[in-house]
């Protein structure tokens, strides 16, 4: 008889140590119930209860915990995005009890209290200001959320928005406004370049005209140098200031038919043209300027002329003076 008592002793015992001993992790609490009714917190470690007596109603994490809510809505320009909020809680050390007895599922008021919040905030909001202020959005979840889970032992320690999606229409249809916006950006930086490039263009042609005309102007200032130089070496040997203009114009005429003749890709139509040619045109010059210098010569004796008989016709106008016939008529020669 003995012999069986000893296991079912020894048995029995073990069975009282187990239901008496139990381990609590860290970072988490145990409530203990005696008879059905609270009896006390158990913190991280090993603790003990009475057998039969007491028993563990129940563990709850003291780590911070994260629950994302998904929450579609529609916006005051009447899009319906989709927002991901990301929201971080945990148990109040000294709320363990409202913790465990108030709520059941504290997920499920968690998950109410965002939708909530969110289909409230986000139908005042355009979508632009959605995306602008996430922030501010996370902040009022934290804010209302905090202050009703703080009856039931949580803390909100923080309260993200995660992700924002608007139907796919309009994330295609703001991708094409966000890439014509874009265009248009680089196509007015294209067009202050092209015109900066205009401008700086027109500058250089305008200096390159300037310069081209004091080039021309220093050019014809030698010319003329050296068509003096030309008349008065002509002039030395017994030509005449005349004579050597006009063979100087002839060899510039023919310098500038061969340069002329010398461009290949040259578009000039020459007028038709003979070996009389050069003959003639040093004649013809020649005789212009014997004829100008005459006209000239002409012109000045007249001028000599003109300006003598004031005086003779002031003389003949004395009233002191008797007419005399022969003296007037001497006077009018």
């Amino acid at each position: 008889m003995s012999f069986f008592t000893t296991p079912l002793i020894i048995l029995f015992l073990f069975f009282i140590l187990m239901s008496t001993v139990f381990i609590v992790k860290q970072q988490s609490a145990a409530i203990v119930e005696r008879f059905g009714k609270f009896q006390s917190v158990r913190g991280p470690g090993l603790q003990i209860k009475i057998p039969l007596v007491d028993r563990i109603a129940g563990r709850l994490s003291l780590k911070v915990l994260q629950l994302d809510v998904v929450v579609e809505t529609k916006t005051s320009d009447d899009v319906f995005v989709k927002l991901k909020v990301s929201v971080q809680y945990r148990v109040v050390d000294s709320k363990v009890f409202d913790a465990f007895y108030k709520l059941d599922f504290p997920q499920d008021q968690i998950t109410s209290y965002v939708f909530d919040l969110i289909r409230s905030q986000v139908p005042k909001m355009k979508l632009d200001d959605v995306f602008s202020k996430q922030d501010d959005i996370a902040v009022a979840v934290k804010q209302s959320l905090g202050e009703a889970m703080d009856e039931y032992g949580y803390f909100i320690v923080k309260a993200l928005v995660t992700d924002i999606e608007p139907d796919a229409e309009v994330k295609i249809a703001m991708n094409r406004i966000n890439a014509a916006d874009r265009e248009k950006t680089a196509a007015q930086y294209e067009g202050d370049a092209a015109r900066i490039l205009m401008v700086e263009k027109a500058k250089a042609e305008a200096e390159s005209k300037r310069l081209q005309g004091q080039g021309i102007a220093d050019q014809r200032r030698e010319i003329a140098k050296g068509i003096e130089d030309s008349v008065g070496t002509l002039g030395s040997v017994g030509i005449n200031s005349q004579e050597a203009s006009a063979l100087i114009v002839v060899t510039q005429h023919y310098d500038t038919l061969q340069s002329i003749g010398g461009e290949t890709n040259s578009n000039l139509i020459l007028l038709p043209n003979s070996p009389q040619a050069g003959s003639t045109m040093l004649n013809d010059m020649v005789a212009a300027f014997t004829a100008s210098s005459k006209i000239g010569e002409a012109m000045q004796k007249e001028n000599q002329k003109t300006s003598f008989t004031p005086t003779k016709n002031i003389t003949s106008k004395k009233p002191q003076e008797p007419q005399n016939p022969e003296f007037g008529e001497f006077e009018g020669e």
